[in-house]
């Protein structure tokens, strides 16, 4: 099966075709990338201030969150915050648009979550080893737990000068679980229990987001995992956006600079097919409920 499929769209607010929307919808159940290659995010003029480096130098943060109940985060002191709000807002009614008129089924159930500006240079950055992007993952959110919900992401390339955004894609999801999950650790609700009540988590962990959270780190520190397994690499240029259940595909972001992300999560009976989510594979070969 393909990694990606390429659907061409070229506004936000235009509807897909049945034939565009059937094709999306199943890409995405199936673990693919959907491309939209001719679906760029335009920057207002006072935007492309953002783009000059000040923003990127100015915060050690690879990315730049925004919510709407809590605006900016991570920018540090020395750029425009309403400035960054008014653009990361902007991406998210844009992206939920492209989603009415590419997914319509998924519209009425989806939850807005975190959305993220990445102003810094991916290739060499030095951080921790479960922080390394640049390592094959599925994605799992520790101090947010999805609670079986499933990670909707979407992408966009903004890059001023040409520069692409290169991903490396792996195996899919049902792989990564009978690899990894022998060697996961069994939950522990009271620990679970323990980081809510203290405010480290914002929900509680289910045994679900343990154990996704367990794949994200085993997956990462395997290094012998990273180099041996099946693996396709795929450079987004600039003008590019792509839709991802990130949650279920393998990925990892190895050079790239200037991107938007907006995140929504979608209930599993959401889903067209449910027996094809993370949620229910883990169940299937752990052979008990998970959330």
């Amino acid at each position: 099966m393909s990694k990606l499929i390429d659907i061409s769209l070229d506004r936000w607010d235009a509807s897909g075709s049945a034939a565009q929307q059937a094709a999306a919808l199943q890409a995405l159940e199936d673990g693919q990338v959907v491309l939209l290659p001719r679906l760029g995010f335009s920057l207002q003029p006072e935007e492309h201030a953002l783009l000059n480096g000040a923003v990127g130098s100015a915060s050690s943060a690879k990315n730049i969150s925004w919510e709407p109940s809590r605006g900016v985060r991570g920018h540090g002191d020395a750029c425009d915050a309403a400035l960054l709000a008014a653009l990361m807002q902007r991406y998210a009614q844009h992206t939920q648009r492209l989603l009415a008129g590419l997914l319509p089924g998924y519209v009425p159930h989806l939850q807005q979550g975190k959305g993220s500006f990445r102003p810094v240079e991916i290739a060499g950055r030095i951080t921790s080893w479960r922080k390394d992007d640049t390592r094959l993952h599925v994605d799992s959110f520790p101090s947010s737990p999805t609670q079986g919900r499933r990670i909707l992401r979407v992408f966009s390339n903004i890059h001023p000068r040409g520069a692409p955004r290169v991903w490396k894609l792996g195996a899919p999801f049902e792989q990564v679980a009978q690899h990894f999950l022998p060697l996961a650790k069994r939950p522990q609700p009271v620990l679970a229990a323990l980081l809510h009540r203290l405010r480290i988590t914002k929900s509680r962990r289910t045994a679900y987001d343990h154990y996704m959270l367990q794949l994200h780190d085993a997956m990462k520190a395997d290094l012998a995992y990273q180099a041996q397994v099946e693996q396709y690499t795929h450079a987004f240029a600039p003008g590019q956006t792509w839709i991802v259940f990130s949650d279920a595909v393998s990925h990892a972001a190895l050079r790239g600079q200037h991107a938007l992300e907006q995140t929504w999560l979608l209930p599993v009976r959401a889903m067209a097919a449910p027996h094809k989510s993370p949620l229910a594979i883990l169940e299937r070969q752990l052979q008990r409920p998970l959330a």
